[in-house]
């Protein structure tokens, strides 16, 4: 502050702009005179005391001038141009101390000066000579400008950057193009960010920072509907900080909020409910409006009585169940236009196609991961008071054929009960405890209720967890699984109840047990019982139900389950989309070999977000196909999923919860004495209703499935009840709203091949094709070589990586096995498909070159004489016509000599499918064999003319009246 403040004594002596100049170089700003070129920037090169002086410019850039200082501007005739860029103690006091040069001063630039206001740039108003003033990068104003894809269309935001709490304003009015870009001009930016997307607000400690995605990549479409991945983000500072230092927490929040990567399988689509399914997607609405009751209030009645065909388009209502930043977007709710908000999901999402000797057919993976109990695997177990499991996802699987569409969807989450294992103890599998009891079967009633309100019955539960151990360990989950189904069944009339299977696949999975044909015949059956989406121009045909797959983790096994009921499933698609005689798919072949990949890469992507590693058992494990190279693989994997669980999952654990929402930091910590790394235990976050939850009810525990959701079913509840936010009447087919061409096509834009969806699946389904061929149909199995000569422990049914579940103290229990298998299936249907695996075939030179009766349905033989001698006279008639008189002679003495008792006139004929090559003396014969047609002179003229009649027309511009008399009869 010494620098800044006027000397008296020393302005009587060097005069007012000398003095100026030395406070500028002084505070590290800098300074230009009248009629001097030069920009002094240090103190001791300005000029002799002695020498007149008159200041022009100031320049204040990244200098610590304060208003203080600003008195030095009293006196001064000549300053034109003003600079404050980045000074950090310049306020409005400052600005309003410019009138000292207000006759004088033309240009001025204010930017990134923090403590200015909107208060001091209306000071501005007294500098009357002003002529250029530029201000940009203020801390007080941050705009948000919106478009349509093809940038026809605009909106603005304007957020306020000095309110300490987040303050939106949005111009109510869509602007054009050429509006948008005087926008544009009149304000100076000096940094812009190009997004793709606004994800939400999110608070910590000191102000609001902005998401933004800034970069994307297509991964899928839905029909015209492109649905993208993330690939990179932006976290901008919104509010300055009220204070001159920053809280020293802060950045220790904002670290462990980034820890939960973005970039990493999340995806958005403008156009399509991704947190829905395609039956949902696809249903009628029925209620309009967020606040309405589906209970009281009377759906919609969709009846075209005058004829004439409307078009309606509606907004609809996300399922914030899978909607992963819900909380970030709050602080955007009710206050800006709905296109605004860009709601994601995190989980997978993979599409690959089908090609059917040429004809596309697309197949669509997608799972939604669950936002309520959201953790990690040993920290998040069982369920929580209002009925969330752990690790629960929904896995889409969706094949497209053009206008034709199908889908089935099933679900898989931990036990819903109140269950953990004890982390204290660093072992590979923690003992599992049962925490609290619960008889009524509460907690699990209303998990399975949310299962039927959404997807219909039955629920049929895949139990995959052991049901019979030495030592008690997973069979604690049957028998607790077990007994609460029965017990919720009791009050469900018998065709609504809940379908229970035991599968014990660890031990079905020993020894020359074929796991895959078992699961099989369960798959077969619960299609059977729930059905599958199907859409077309005819039928239309629903789910209604849900299959249900667990094991412990819901990881390994239960990816195995849900690909060999895809596997079931799909056969069915391709069957209704009449692809396949039968319902049926084997092994080996090409669609199936796709199918496996996908549901691959689904489960190494849920268990690297739920365990911590990709897959341990592999589908290839359970098929016994595995390769021994992969025992190193399985081993690298448990020690990495060890690893994660061990010292990891803690940190991980926070900041899921700091994500969405479930800890909100606070400067004042009245409620919250701990920060969120200081808590024992995050019980009570995940159960905050829980003084609600011990409130007792006045509806029976027998009733623990609502009436209104009972007469629904089997149909489910919110397909039959659709709620949209808003209706829109579409009154031309130009619309944009409607426009999914353009948007999918982008005929607006140049691409190229590579960045288009469709180029992109056709190469990756090449990836899947073996080199070598015999037939080209994707539902036939084809030989793999395989190696033999070493055996890997996966193909005896044993894990790779042997552990508790797999040791010999639980072979005892095999003698055992076929009452709990007859318990489990006692209503499986017969099995749809043979499973058995060809990858054990020997590899012999007739499988690796096959003969082609065996391929074609014909053997290559030496052709017979007369054969051979038929095709040669039909080689030679082009050279007889051709030969103009002339002999022909043999190329080789040992060439069959046909023309040795033909004269030189030579000749052919046809007589009983024969070809006959004579002299002039058959001529007779070959008349009265075949009659040469004659031509009349006036055919001949008219086909003269006929040929003449371009040259008639393009050259002498005339047309013989008789074509002219022919062209006016179809005029």
């Amino acid at each position: 502050m010494m620098f800044n403040r006027v000397d008296r004594a020393r302005l009587k002596k060097v005069g007012p702009d000398r003095l100026c100049a030395e406070w500028l170089l002084k505070n590290g700003a800098k300074a230009k005179f009248v009629k001097d070129n030069r920009t002094h920037v240090h103190f001791n090169a300005l000029p002799e005391e002695s020498l007149p002086v008159l200041m022009e410019e100031l320049d204040g850039t990244d200098s610590g001038i304060m208003h203080i200082g600003f008195d030095h501007l009293e006196g001064l005739t000549r300053l034109r141009k003003v600079v404050l860029h980045n000074c950090v103690y310049i306020d409005d006091q400052a600005l309003w101390k410019l009138r000292y040069v207000a006759s004088t001063l033309e240009e001025l630039q204010i930017s990134k000066c923090g403590n200015v206001t909107d208060h001091g740039l209306l000071q501005l108003k007294q500098l009357s000579k002003l002529q250029h003033v530029k201000t940009f990068d203020l801390p007080y104003k941050l705009y948000l400008i919106g478009s349509n894809s093809k940038e026809t269309r605009f909106r603005v935001l304007e957020i306020d950057r000095r309110a300490p709490e987040l303050t939106i304003y949005e111009n109510p009015n869509e602007l054009e193009k050429g509006d948008i870009r005087k926008f544009v001009q009149s304000r100076s930016f000096i940094r812009t960010i190009s997004a793709y997307g606004v994800l939400g607000f999110v608070k910590f400690l000191e102000g609001y920072y902005l998401i933004l995605v800034t970069k994307r990549t297509r991964c899928a479409f839905i029909g015209k509907h492109i649905i993208y991945t993330i690939k990179d983000t932006a976290m901008i500072r919104v509010n300055e900080s009220s204070s001159k230092q920053m809280h020293p927490l802060e950045q220790r929040y904002v670290k462990m909020f980034n820890n939960v990567d973005l970039n990493s399988n999340f995806y958005f689509s403008y156009s399509y409910d991704l947190t829905h399914s395609l039956q949902y997607n696809l249903a009628a609405p029925k209620f309009v409006g967020t606040r309405c009751d589906i209970v009281k209030d009377e759906p919609l009645v969709w009846q075209n009585r005058t004829g004439e065909k409307i078009t309606y388009a509606f907004r609809g209502v996300s399922r914030e169940r899978f909607v992963w930043n819900a909380f970030h977007l709050k602080p955007m709710r009710d206050v800006i236009h709905k296109d605004w908000m860009l709601e994601i999901i995190h989980g997978f999402i993979s599409q690959s196609s089908i090609s059917i000797f040429g004809r596309q057919v697309y197949v669509c993976l997608i799972a939604r991961r669950s936002t309520r109990y959201a953790g990690t695997r040993f920290l998040k177990r069982g369920a929580n008071f209002h009925g969330d499991v752990a690790n629960e996802v929904e896995t889409e699987q969706i094949v497209l054929d053009g206008n034709r569409m199908c889908s089935f969807t099933q679900l898989r989450g931990s036990v819903p009960s109140h269950w953990s294992q004890d982390v204290s103890k660093m072992v590979p599998k923690p003992q599992i405890a049962i925490d609290l009891s619960d008889p009524y079967g509460e907690t699990a009633g209303k998990h399975y209720q949310r299962l039927m309100f959404h997807y219909g019955a039955p629920v049929i539960i895949l139990n995959l967890v052991k049901t019979r151990e030495k030592r008690r360990h997973e069979s604690l989950l049957s028998e607790e699984m077990h007994s609460t189904v029965s017990y919720l069944n009791q009050f469900l009339p018998p065709h609504l109840r809940i379908r229970y299977i035991d599968f014990d696949m660890a031990r079905k999975s020993r020894g020359t047990g074929n796991v895959m044909e078992k699961l099989a015949k369960i798959a077969e059956t619960v299609i059977q019982q729930t059905g599958m989406f199907y859409l077309d121009d005819e039928r239309n045909q629903k789910q209604t139900g849900i299959v249900r797959v667990n094991c412990v983790d819901c990881l390994d096994r239960t990816n195995t389950a849900q690909f060999a009921i895809g596997k079931c499933v799909l056969a069915h698609q391709l069957y209704d989309l009449g692809f396949l005689k039968e319902r049926r798919l084997e092994f080996e072949s090409d669609c199936i070999t796709m199918l496996e990949n996908l549901y691959e890469d689904h489960g190494d992507t849920l268990a690297l977000q739920y365990g911590g590693s990709q897959l341990v058992h592999r589908i290839k494990t359970y098929r016994k196909t595995a390769v021994w190279a992969s025992q190193g693989n399985d081993i690298m994997q448990t020690l990495s999923r060890y690893y994660s669980n061990t010292f990891s999952d803690t940190e991980k654990q926070h900041s899921i919860n700091l994500f969405l929402g479930y800890y909100i930091p606070s400067k004042t910590e009245v409620n919250k004495p701990l920060h969120i790394w200081d808590l024992e235990t995050d019980f009570y976050i995940h159960n905050s209703r829980f003084d609600e939850i011990r409130q007792i009810s006045t509806t029976p525990l027998t009733q623990w499935v609502s009436p209104f959701v009972m007469n629904c079913l089997p149909a489910a509840v919110s397909d039959e009840n659709r709620v949209v936010k808003e209706l829109i009447k579409i009154h031309s087919n130009d619309a944009e709203i409607i426009d999914y061409y353009s948007n999918f096509h982008y005929d607006y834009k140049l691409t190229s091949f590579e960045e288009h969806i469709d180029y992109q699946l056709s190469h990756l389904s090449r990836n899947l094709a073996p080199a070598f061929r015999s037939h080209f149909s994707p539902f036939e199995p084809i030989r793999r070589q395989q190696s033999t000569a070493l055996k890997n422990p996966s193909l005896t049914g044993q894990s790779s990586t042997s552990s508790a579940n797999s040791s010999s103290s639980d072979r005892s229990d095999d003698e055992s096995e076929s009452d709990e298998e007859d318990k489990s299936n006692r209503n499986t249907a017969p099995s749809s498909s043979n499973n058995s695996s060809r990858a054990e075939d020997p590899v012999t030179l007739s499988s690796m070159f096959p003969m082609t009766n065996d391929i074609y349905g014909f053997e290559i033989r030496m052709p017979k004489k007369a054969d051979m001698l038929k095709y040669e006279k039909y080689a030679e008639i082009n050279r007889i016509c051709c030969s103009s008189g002339l002999p022909i002679r043999p190329a080789s003495p040992h060439q069959y000599n046909r023309h040795a008792q033909m004269n030189e006139s030579g000749g052919l004929s046809i007589c009983n499918n024969e070809i006959i090559i004579g002299n002039g003396t058959l001529e007779k014969d070959i008349q009265s064999d075949i009659a040469i047609p004659t031509v009349s002179d006036k055919s001949i003229a008219i086909y003269e003319k006929y040929c003449m009649l371009k040259y008639t027309i393009m050259h002498d511009y005339r047309c013989d009246p008789k074509i002219l008399e022919y062209v006016n009869m179809f005029a």
